[in-house]
């Protein structure tokens, strides 16, 4: 595993997984990226992520998932479903049942194909809906499965688990960039590029990470 240099980031060219990227990187030899087209509600996600590989020299595929989209309707996918929070405890309409589960399934089998021992995901359990599969105990049950599956050695890594909003702007300040994932990516339930359109659940949640960090520069220049 320690000779082994190589990485397949999943992507979806919003603020988490183009954080990753960069995290990856910097830390690999050899970076591919791979997204999934699952008839989400915008195409123009698979876009972003298509011009910020290629922006990037990272060699990307985008593997087509619509199945999903049958088996498990949800705001992501549907028009006619309205994207809210979840209350009392339910989901929110944005969850897909099974997205990371098969994602990273399907990562795992390219990773394989292309010589990569490692899969990264931005997947985060301090900052999240409430999705089930962007738990650490759920990444660390299937990186097990997935190893025993295909008799291999993978890591999944997540460098954003324990990270809040505020502290993944940070993570990508670091990286050198935080211009960049501020004006390229799209994390907007509603297709809007950038800061996005402020009102949607996504939006909201990257605005106060964003404001936060700002005001912890502004007294740390003080």
């Amino acid at each position: 595993m320690e000779k082994n240099n190589k990485a397949v980031v999943v992507f979806s060219g919003g603020q988490d997984s183009t954080t990753c990227l960069f995290w990856a990187l910097k830390k690999y030899e050899s970076v591919e990226a791979v997204t999934f087209d699952y008839n989400q509600r915008h195409n123009e996600e698979i876009e972003v992520a298509k011009e910020i590989t290629k922006d990037l020299g990272v060699k990307h595929h985008v593997l087509d998932m619509s199945l999903l989209s049958q088996l498990a309707p949800n705001a992501l996918t549907r028009d006619d479903i309205e994207v809210q929070d979840g209350e009392d405890g339910e989901l929110p309409s944005t969850f897909v049942p099974g997205r990371n589960l098969l994602f990273l399934s399907f990562a795992s089998i390219l990773a394989k194909q292309i010589g990569a021992k490692h899969v990264v995901t931005g997947v985060c359990e301090t900052d999240f809906s409430g999705y089930p599969d962007c738990r650490d105990v759920f990444i660390k049950s299937l990186n097990v499965t997935l190893n025993l599956s295909m008799d291999d050695e993978f890591v999944v890594h997540t460098p954003l688990m324990w990270l809040d909003k505020g502290q993944t702007w940070e993570l990508a300040d670091e990286l050198d960039a935080f211009q960049y994932v501020r004006e390229n990516t799209l994390t907007c339930y509603n297709g809007v590029r950038g800061d996005g359109c402020g009102e949607c659940p996504a939006c909201r949640l990257r605005q106060n990470g964003l404001e936060t960090y700002l005001q912890q520069l502004e007294e740390v220049n003080k």
